[in-house]
Parts: structure tokens; sequence; C-alpha cells
């Protein structure tokens, strides 16, 4: 083997340990299943956690129901994105505190409060002129699924 293919294989061992070491630190496997309690491994969303807690969706959806799609490609590509943006954005702290909701993931939450509420939207949906006039349930129920704002 020459020295560079020694090198090269070096580094893509310090790589993947420091990697899987990161991944078990971060308790990352927890983040694959659909206990709220995962949310909370990171301090930021404690106030998040704390007003699921207090709302009256608390006894009815995770954190899972409202801000992952419900297919299984989804649901995994978007923890994948989040985990990515989470852990980049803790690591190099470049998050924006308090945390904010991205496009991407409002729209899923959107998707997610017209499914769960279908009986009870399914007529006012139905008469939507266009996406730029669309139903956004979180314009007046932003405190619904997390409790009275502080």
């Amino acid at each position: 083997m020459t020295l560079p293919g020694m090198l090269l294989g070096a580094l893509c061992g310090v790589f993947t340990g420091m990697s899987c070491y990161t991944f078990y630190f971060a308790e990352g496997l927890s983040y694959l299943s659909n206990d709220p309690n995962a949310c909370i491994n990171c301090h930021i969303m404690n106030e998040h956690f704390d007003g699921w807690q207090k709302s009256p969706h608390h006894a009815v959806a995770t954190c899972n129901d409202c801000h992952v799609p419900q297919d299984f490609f989804g649901k995994y590509l978007t923890k994948a994105d989040h985990g990515y943006r989470h852990s980049k954005g803790f690591t190099l702290q470049d998050f924006h505190e308090p945390i904010q909701i991205k496009d991407s993931s409002l729209r899923v939450v959107q998707q997610n409060c017209l499914r769960c509420h279908q009986d009870l939207v399914s007529e006012i949906a139905a008469h939507q002129a266009d996406e730029r006039n669309a139903l956004n349930c979180i314009a007046c129920h932003s405190s619904v699924a997390h409790g009275p704002t502080r």
C-alpha cells in the first residue's frame, strides 16, 4: 500500500470514528423513534416541549404527527434533513434563536393539520382559490400545539 493510500485510509477511519461517536453521543437512534423526549435532547427545544405538554394536542399527537410527513420515505428524509440542519446549527452555533420553523417544515405542519382535522376543515379547504391564498392553520392557531406563548 502506498503512503497516499494509507493517509486516505487513516482519514476515512478518523472521519468514520468521529461520526459514529457523535451519533452515539447525540443519541442519534432516539431520533428515529416516535418518542417526544428525543426532541429535547437539545436544550433549545425544552420550551416547545413544555408548551406541547400543556397543550390540547398532548393527548393525541406527538412531535412526529405534526412535524414530519406521514409516508415512510418522506418521514425519514425529513428526519435526516432536520437532523443534519440541527446538528450543523448546534455544532457551528449558527442557528436562529429563538428557533424558527423553515418554510418547508411549515408546509408539512399545514398538511398534517389538514390531515388530522379533515372533517372539520374539508369544506374550507375545498374552496381555496390558489396556493397564494391557501388556508394557513398556523396563522391563527400557532399556540394550539405548543400551548400559550410565554
